[in-house]
Formats: structure tokens, C-alpha cells, sequence
């Protein structure tokens, strides 16, 4: 019976991700190639797409099949069952109907998210994303209704989370973040890099970058969005977005950059040995953005990246030194914009939406309210008051797919690559002389051996804690960041 449940279940499996994969190009196509006339047939597709993977996720014989597996003395299969029957509980409590109005709802958010970005008017968008919260509510509802429906959604995302665990997180992460702030907030200014650089020479450099870190451009593709983005569509096909400026050639390297991480961890993931499994998947969304953040920060962020890049810039005539981009590139900036964030600021940009997140969910902020209340918080954090919607609560695309509960997913990404960071260091001795020489293989060599070939066997907090031993990631990261951009604007630390 084992061996037969087990042949069901990879043969179903393998059907579900060639579904998703198919699902994902349209997906990907409707952020970068699709016109706008177009936006009523791709809620016809997706809502199609979404009710026939919806409908394999639910079957009963593949429920049977995992109920079969549960016992399984083999690793693999038992840690199959396990993962699968999570999602397998979760999505047999959606009706069809349900999964069919989100699928519609989320196709209209995005249209309805850029014509009020077009419009720089939230309330465009207000009648879309009430419809996407108000089905998320019942979506939760029908979930657990035991449960606060933000918990139940951040399972989603980064399964075992709870606000119970990221708000005392959090508030920690915040009085060290405002602490390093402040104390730099009187000191000198570093200089920004004020030159232009044509787009078509900025795609080079950033294909150029990517690939030497790692990104298999054989196997994904590079192209323009209005919001960056990675998605795997399945085995050697992983590709990536990204926004580039013509005068702010880092903003848009560093969201290349983090796309890339994104995507060399899905390359990296164990299709060959796991496929079929459902286990060939990244562990959480927070050990995804460990991924990107790491390659974003850690390494993108550092002098020795910015020694091999001064060369590769001058070899497409951009003649900038690696003290200068590494002094503009570590800037302590509080800014409107959470892609373009320094690196201090950026979880004190999530930290808002986290805590606009808990109000929607809890009731205590209304939809049509949320622009005041974002404004209000990011004067209260950063200092900052927007004056443009696209400035403000319409700058992120998130909402408008109804993926509450992914922000919290940054932060705890940031936390997970500061202690990665930290590993990494010890492990491999002489690993900044190899950035600076521009060699990566050997860092994102440690990357898949103790990351990504793991897939989902294990929990995030389980591929951590074996690849990091048990350390105190907020205070990895802060001190990451006060060695950093401290000792960039010559500050210190309050012991």
C-alpha cells in the first residue's frame, strides 16, 4: 500500500507544479508583457488556472495518499506527508467559490493597484483591496477560526509565526534600529551619487552582476517591471524583474541583486533529487528573503563587492571608485520608498506595514483609512510624511495580490542572513578576498549546502539553527549594522 500511495502522490505532485508553473507564467506575463485591454481575460485565465490547481490540492485520493504516508518509516516519504498534508488540511477547508472570488479578486487588485498608481488616488484602489481583505478574512475564517485571522495567514508564508513571537521581535529590532538612527542623525553626510547612466548600460552591468554571482541565466531570463520580482516556474526556468533609473544606478543593481538571491535559491533547490515530493521547495518566505537580503547586503552592500564592481563599471566607461559607491551604496537615508531603503531603515519600513497589517485584520483600521494611517507612521518612525499616494500606501504591490502577511517575511529574512553572515565568516576564512576578486562559487557554495539543498525537508528555523548554531539574530543584525554604517559615519554603539 505504501509504495502505491507513494507512486500516487509523486505522480500528482508533478502534475500540481507543472499546473503552477503554468499558472506562473501568466502570472509573470501580466506584470511584463501583457497590455492593459487584456485584464478581464486574465481573471478569466487565472480563476480557471486557480480552480483546477485548487481542485488537485483538494482530491480525495490524494488526501488518502498522504493519510497512507504519515506512519512511513522512509525520511523522504514521511517528510512529504508531513509538509503536504499541512497544505492539503488548509486548502481542503476553501470551498471552489472561495478560491474562485480570490483568484478574480486578486487579477482585478493588480489593475485596479496600477490605474490608482496611474491616478496617484488610493481611493481608485479602495474597492478592490476591501474586496481582497474582506476575502481573506473569510478565507482565514474558514481555515481556523480558532485563531486571529493574521495568524492563521502568516502561516502562509512563514508557517509557526505568530504575532504572540514577531511583536516582542520586532519591538527589539526597532529600539536598536531607532538607536543606530538617531545616533547618526547629526553626523556629517556621506554623498549620493549624482550621474547618469543610460538604461541599456545599466541592463549589461546588472546581467553582468548577476551572473558572476551565480544566477544561471541559462536557466531564467532578466526584464523590466514596474516592481521587482523572482519566480520559479519550475526546473530551469527561474526568472527575474527589476526597475532600473537612469539617475540611480545602485537602486536599481540592489533590486537586481536581491532578485538574484531569490532566484539562485530556487536554481538551487533539490529538483534532481527530490522532485516529485513536494519537498523541492524553499523551507519559508523569511529563509527565501534570507536570500536576497544576504546577497543584497551582506555582500552587495560590502567594500570588497564594490572593488571588483568599480572595475566592472569602468569596463562600460562608468568611471566611479569603490570607496565612493560603497560610501553612497551604506548611506543612512530616511526615505519615503521601501525598495529604494538603506539597509538601517528598511525594517522600520516593514515594521509599518506590519503593524497596518494587524489593524486591518483586527479591525481597527478601515481600508479608506489606510493612507492617514501610513502617513502618520512613517512620521512616527522615519520622520517622513509622503505626499503622493505612490509615494505612500500605493508604492507596494503586495497588497493588490492579497498576500497579507508576506512583509514580516523581510525582517525575518534580514535576521536569518545577519546570522548567516556571521557562519559564513568562520567557515570560510578568506571569503571577503574572494568577493573582492570577484569570486562568489565558494559562497554560494555554502549557500546551497546549507540552504537550499534542504529544500523543505526541514523547517526554516530548522536549516538555521543547524547552519548557524543557536545565536540571537536580532542582535546579529544589529550588531552587523553598527559595524557597518556606525563606523561609517564614526559612531558607536551605547554599551
Amino acid at each position: 500500500m505504501s509504495d502505491t500511495a507513494w507512486n500516487h502522490l509523486t505522480t500528482h505532485i508533478t502534475e500540481l507544479q507543472t499546473l503552477a508553473g503554468v499558472h506562473g507564467l501568466l502570472q509573470w506575463d501580466q506584470q511584463v508583457n501583457m497590455p492593459p485591454a487584456a485584464a478581464g481575460l486574465r481573471a478569466e485565465q487565472n480563476a480557471l488556472m486557480a480552480g483546477l490547481v485548487h481542485k488537485r490540492l483538494t482530491a480525495p485520493s490524494y488526501g488518502d495518499a498522504l493519510t497512507a504516508l504519515l506512519p512511513s518509516t522512509d525520511p523522504v516519504r514521511r517528510a512529504s506527508a508531513k509538509h503536504l498534508k499541512r497544505d492539503y488540511d488548509r486548502n481542503t477547508k476553501l470551498s471552489a467559490d472561495l478560491v474562485d472570488r480570490l483568484a478574480r479578486a486578486q487579477a482585478k487588485g493588480f489593475q485596479s493597484w496600477m490605474a490608482a498608481r496611474d491616478a496617484d488616488d488610493f481611493k481608485v484602489f479602495v474597492p478592490a483591496l476591501s474586496e481582497l481583505v474582506a476575502l481573506s478574512q473569510e478565507k482565514a475564517e474558514a481555515i481556523d477560526s480558532s485563531r486571529p485571522a493574521y495568524d492563521v495567514l502568516l502561516d502562509e508564508f512563514d508557517y509557526g509565526t505568530s504575532t504572540a513571537t514577531l511583536v516582542p521581535m520586532f519591538a527589539r529590532l526597532r529600539d536598536g534600529l531607532t538607536e543606530l538612527v538617531g545616533a547618526t542623525r547629526d553626523a556629517p553626510a556621506v554623498p549620493a551619487i549624482d550621474l547618469h547612466v543610460p538604461l541599456d548600460v545599466q541592463k549589461r552591468i546588472n546581467e553582468t552582476v548577476i551572473s558572476s554571482l551565480g544566477y544561471d541565466l541559462s536557466a531564467g531570463r532578466l526584464d523590466m517591471a514596474q516592481h521587482p520580482f523572482s519566480i520559479g516556474l519550475g526546473r530551469g526556468d527561474v526568472r527575474i524583474t527589476t526597475h532600473l533609473y537612469e539617475n540611480d544606478l545602485l537602486n536599481g543593481l540592489g533590486g537586481t541583486v536581491h532578485e538574484a538571491g531569490h532566484a539562485m535559491y530556487e536554481q538551487g533547490l533539490p529538483h534532481d533529487t527530490l522532485s516529485g515530493t513536494g519537498l523541492n521547495v524553499a523551507a519559508s518566505y523569511g529563509l527565501h528573503e534570507s536570500q536576497s537580503r544576504f546577497w543584497e547586503n551582506t555582500i552587495g552592500g560590502s567594500l570588497p563587492f564594490f572593488h571588483w564592481l568599480s572595475a566592472q563599471l569602468a569596463n562600460e566607461g562608468v568611471k566611479l571608485t569603490a570607496d565612493a559607491l560603497y560610501r553612497a551604496a551604506n548611506r543612512i537615508e530616511p526615505g519615503l520608498i521601501r525598495i529604494s531603503a538603506d539597509e538601517v531603515t528598511y525594517n522600520l519600513h516593514i515594521l509599518l506595514r506590519f503593524e497596518l497589517e494587524l489593524a486591518l485584520f483586527d479591525g481597527s483600521l478601515a481600508v479608506a483609512d489606510i493612507p492617514d494611517a501610513w502617513n502618520a507612521g512613517m512620521h512616527k518612525l522615519l520622520g517622513q510624511t509622503p505626499n503622493s499616494g505612490v509615494d505612500g500606501a500605493l508604492q507596494d504591490v503586495h497588497w493588490s495580490s492579497g498576500a497579507f502577511g508576506y512583509f514580516p517575511s523581510y525582517t525575518l529574512g534580514n535576521l536569518y542572513a545577519a546570522s548567516l553572515g556571521v557562519a559564513m565568516e568562520e567557515a570560510l576564512p578568506d571569503m571577503w578576498e574572494q568577493v573582492g576578486q570577484g569570486e562568489f562559487s565558494h559562497i554560494l557554495s555554502w549557500l546551497r549546502t546549507h540552504v537550499h539543498h534542504h529544500g523543505s525537508q526541514l523547517s526554516a528555523p530548522d536549516i538555521i539553527r543547524n547552519a548557524v548554531g543557536d545565536r540571537d539574530p536580532v542582535e546579529d543584525l544589529l550588531s552587523h549594522l553598527w559595524s557597518r554604517h556606525g563606523a561609517l559615519y564614526g559612531v558607536s554603539r551605547m554599551e
